[in-house]
């Protein structure tokens, strides 16, 4: 007879030596991008992943922005609780493969009827103990296989959190580029039409002595009025800047802010260095994210195949049973029982064939997910170094082209008021420097986010 107390023993000992894993070993695809970037992008040394964002975003107004916004963002906040669910599920998941031990006490009252007619009888029975319900032991590695596809899921979850906060600290970049373009080119706007209401007056009291014509006349109002209707859309712009900068914050924006730097004063770091295309594997939360994704996918095919084999479950009780209760707990009243049970599936209407097939269908739509999320991390890479190689020389001759258009305002200025040209000659060269000034606005804001896009691209900005 077995005794009571080899009975948990021999319930962790086969627990210790089940789970022989069916999961197929993974192999993770073939690097599909080149061994390095463009020829033009790969002198320099180092990657800028490594430097915190405080050290590639200079502005300290911009420094704090991003620091309240990792603090408020609600986005970040519900993807930082999705980390925690899915914590908990892997905890769940992880806790079914060991055995559910609880207390029980219970008693029965029954009446039995005598035998040929005898007397009814009444029964009892009282019980108190320790069980054990239903405990599976892992002989093929499902429930690990099922605790591994969970775990995985869970490290997905939390590189997805730190790629939201990855894309945060760039979209208040952006952001904050915006606001800053939208500020400058209000500021460029108010003073061009200062400039323009004053060749208005000037040209009004010509005409009242009847030294310009009405054209002229014409000519200069709506020049006026087209500065006085682009002001409108200049401020439009920049509470639109403001709004979409305090929902990132997830708050108003405080009054205490440092003042920010202009866009000539380059707010952002721009010249970075890229690294190599391997770097990405480790550096883009997306990317291990979906890395993790594909282990689970992986790990989804071993419980699949583990459903084909025989399922081993043991049920256990240890404790007291008596007829009475003054009795329960004397020493003869110790009792035992112990129930192994073994089920084959036979027939499920192909049902488990089905869920093996969706596994690996799955397991191959993760290693394309995969293979995308390190093509576009590539793309973005190089997108980013386009920018870097082209926009300071495109900024440097725009600077010329604005140098150009005001020396040109300015003798086109002189030479009318000596009535040597007209004021079509006058406008046109106004209306130059005007568009010169804002194209050269938004080349200086594209720069700043293009560094932005190629810091992301790269895997930096999680790092203070």
């Amino acid at each position: 007879m077995m005794r009571y107390h080899c009975i948990l023993p021999m319930a962790v000992m086969a627990a210790a030596l089940s789970a022989c894993s069916l999961t197929p070993s993974l192999v993770k695809p073939a690097l599909p991008v080149p061994s390095a970037y463009d020829a033009g992008a790969t002198a320099g040394q180092g990657n800028a992943a490594d430097l915190g964002w405080r050290q590639m975003l200079l502005d300290p107004r911009l420094q704090r922005l991003v620091e309240i916004a990792l603090l408020n963002n609600r986005d970040l906040r519900v993807a930082a609780l999705n980390v925690d669910a899915v914590r908990a599920q892997y905890q769940i998941q992880d806790g079914a493969r060991y055995p559910a031990i609880g207390a029980v006490a219970g008693g029965t009252r029954q009446r039995t009827q005598g035998a040929a007619g005898g007397a009814a009888a009444v029964q009892n029975q009282f019980t108190a103990g320790v069980a054990m319900s239903a405990f599976e032991i892992d002989l093929f590695g499902r429930l690990r296989s099922l605790s591994e596809a969970a775990f995985a899921r869970y490290l997905a979850t939390e590189q997805g959190r730190r790629a939201a906060q990855l894309a945060l600290t760039a979209a208040v970049a952006d952001a904050c580029l915006e606001e800053r373009l939208a500020i400058e080119q209000l500021q460029l706007t108010q003073a061009t039409l200062q400039d323009w209401r004053q060749a208005l007056a000037l040209t009004q009291r010509l005409h009242a002595a009847q030294q310009r014509s009405s054209l002229d006349l014409a000519q200069a109002e709506g020049q006026a009025a087209t500065a006085e209707a682009d002001l409108q859309a200049r401020e439009r712009a920049r509470q639109l800047a403001r709004n979409n900068l305090e929902l990132l914050l997830g708050g108003p924006v405080p009054g205490d802010l440092p003042a920010g730097r202009a866009l000539d004063a380059q707010p952002v770091l721009t010249q970075l260095p890229p690294g190599v295309p391997s770097d990405l594997l480790v550096r883009r939360p997306d990317i291990l994210q979906a890395e993790h994704t594909l282990v689970a996918a992986n790990a989804d095919i071993g419980a699949a195949r583990a459903a084909f084999f025989p399922r081993l479950s043991l049920t256990a009780q240890l404790g007291f049973a008596s007829p009475a209760m003054g009795e329960l707990f004397r020493g003869n009243a110790r009792s035992w029982s112990f129930a192994p049970q073994i089920t084959q599936p036979l027939f499920q209407g192909g049902q488990l064939r089905a869920e093996l097939q969706l596994s690996r269908i799955r397991t191959e739509v993760a290693v394309l997910q995969y293979e995308q999320a390190i093509q576009s991390a590539f793309r973005e890479v190089r997108d980013g170094l386009a920018g870097s190689q082209t926009y300071a020389l495109q900024i440097a001759a725009q600077q010329r082209v604005a140098a150009s258009a005001e020396q040109r305002r300015q003798l086109s200025q002189l030479r009318y008021a000596a009535g040597q040209d007209s004021r079509l000659e006058l406008l046109d060269a106004q209306r130059q420097l005007y568009a010169a000034q804002q194209t050269l606005l938004d080349l200086r804001r594209d720069q700043f986010k293009s560094a932005v896009a190629l810091y992301k691209a790269l895997g930096g900005g999680l790092e203070e």
